[in-house]
């Protein structure tokens, strides 16, 4: 039902490679030097991407072990939940940086 999961395992591998590691140095305090202009929401980008993340986390890990459809639409809901945050915490991100670009 969950077709190959390689192809999943795969796709995670990409995404942990891809996203991971650089919200995690912003959490740790490293500002990367494109966002250097920018006075606040740093963390919340951060925050944002590692959500997105566990959105990709939700949706793949139910079809590599081979779930029931019933949990593979749970954890498809919950993984639509995450990125209802990661949209917040992004926009929040980006209200913050207009707010001080403002002043």
């Amino acid at each position: 039902m969950n077709g190959n999961p390689i192809y999943h395992l795969i796709a995670l591998g990409v995404a942990t490679v891809l996203m991971v590691p650089l919200p995690v140095a912003m959490l740790a305090g490293w500002t990367p030097p494109w966002l250097r202009g920018q006075r606040g929401g740093v963390r919340l980008q951060a925050c944002g991407v590692l959500a997105i993340y566990a959105m990709v986390l939700a949706n793949s890990l139910p079809r590599i072990a081979d779930a029931s459809f019933e949990t593979v639409m749970l954890f498809t809901c919950i993984g639509l939940g995450f990125s209802v945050v990661a949209g917040v915490l992004l926009l929040l991100s980006a209200l913050r940086n207009a707010r001080r670009a403002g002043r």
